[in-house]
C-alpha cells in the first residue's frame, strides 16, 4: 500500500506532470471505486488542476472549485501518460479504473489483483471524506511534536506500538512498511506496549521523524514509475525476510497475520527472541 513518502513524492511528480492542465474528458471504468454522488465525474470536465496535494494517504487533486480524492488502497498506482490512447477504455476491463484526459497526456488511475479497494470521492472540501476528517496528526506537520506524540501514546494506552503506528486516526500516513523501519530505526518490538517510558517514547519519536523525512528525500524528484521499486530498494527489514539484517547481519524475521505480515529483526528489536504468531489480529484494530 502506498504510504506517506511515496503518495508526498506522486503528489509532487503529478503536480508538474498536470498542474495548470485542463481537464478534457472523464473515462470512468470502475463504478464501484466512486464512493460519492453529489458530483459526477464529467463534473471536473472544463476545469483545470490548480495542484496535487497530500492528507496521509489520500492524493487529492484540487480541480478549481471541486477536489478529486484518490485513496489508492492496497493495490493502487497512478501513471502519467505523454499520449491519449485512441481509443476509449471500457467498464469493468483491465486494471483501468478512471482515466482523465488533460490535452496531449492523460492520467490513469489503476487497480491491480481482485480485491477493489481503490477509492474516488469529488467533493468540495476534503474534510467531506470521512478518512480525511478523521486524520490523526501529520508526521510533517508542524503539529506533530514530541509532547504530541506522547499524548497519542497516552490515549493508546497499552496498545501494541505496531498497531498504534498504523492507526490512522492517531498518526497519519504510515503503513505496514513504514512501522517495520521506524521500529527497526527505534530497535523496538512491534509487541511493545505504546505505555512505555519517556526515553523509549524519545527514540520512537526520533525514529518516526527520521524514517518519514529521510524516504522523502529519497523518493524526491522521482517519476511515478520509480517510486515503488525505489521504496522497495530502500527497505531495511520490511519485505527482507530472510535476508541478513543490514545493520547486524542476523536473519530478518517474519510475522505473518490473515493476508499481511511484518517482518522484524531479533538481535536489533526483541533481544533475540523469535516473536510468535498469536494474537496478531490485535496489530490490525
Amino acid at each position: 500500500m502506498p504510504e506517506l513518502p511515496e503518495v508526498e513524492a506522486l503528489a509532487a511528480d503529478l503536480g508538474r506532470c498536470i498542474g495548470g492542465s485542463m481537464v478534457d474528458r472523464v473515462d470512468l471504468t470502475a463504478f464501484s471505486a466512486l464512493k460519492t454522488v453529489a458530483a459526477a465525474p464529467s463534473s471536473l470536465v472544463g476545469k483545470t488542476v490548480k495542484d496535487v496535494r497530500r492528507h496521509g494517504k489520500f492524493l487529492d487533486l484540487h480541480v478549481d472549485d471541486v477536489h478529486l480524492i484518490i485513496h489508492l488502497a492496497r493495490a493502487g498506482w497512478i501513471r502519467c501518460r505523454d499520449s491519449v490512447p485512441v481509443s476509449r477504455p471500457k467498464p469493468g476491463k483491465g486494471p483501468l479504473a478512471v482515466r482523465l484526459v488533460l490535452g496531449d497526456r492523460c492520467l490513469d488511475v489503476t487497480e491491480a489483483g481482485t480485491k477493489k479497494r481503490l477509492a474516488l470521492y469529488i467533493v468540495n472540501e476534503p474534510s467531506e471524506v470521512s478518512g480525511i476528517a478523521a486524520l490523526g496528526a501529520d508526521p510533517l506537520g508542524s503539529e506533530f511534536t514530541f509532547e504530541a506524540f506522547c499524548g497519542v501514546l497516552d490515549e493508546a494506552g497499552r496498545a501494541r506500538i505496531k498497531g498504534v503506528l498504523r492507526d490512522q486516526t492517531l498518526i497519519a500516513g504510515i503503513g505496514n512498511a513504514y512501522s517495520d523501519e521506524i521500529l527497526h530505526r527505534a530497535r523496538m518490538s512491534p509487541f511493545a506496549s505504546a505505555a512505555m517510558p519517556t526515553e523509549e517514547r524519545q527514540r520512537l519519536y526520533e525514529a518516526v521523524t527520521a524514517t518519514i523525512t529521510s524516504e522523502i528525500r529519497r523518493l524526491s524528484g522521482l517519476d511515478a514509475a520509480d517510486i515503488k521499486q525505489a521504496k522497495k530498494d530502500g527497505m531495511q527489514v520490511h519485505g527482507r525476510a530472510g535476508e541478513p539484517c543490514l545493520a547486524c547481519g542476523d536473519t530478518v524475521r517474519e510475522v505473518v497475520f490473515s493476508d499481511s505480515s511484518f517482518q522484524y529483526c531479533p538481535t536489533c528489536q526483541t533481544d533475540g527472541k523469535i516473536l510468535a504468531d498469536r494474537g496478531m489480529s490485535r496489530l490490525l484494530k
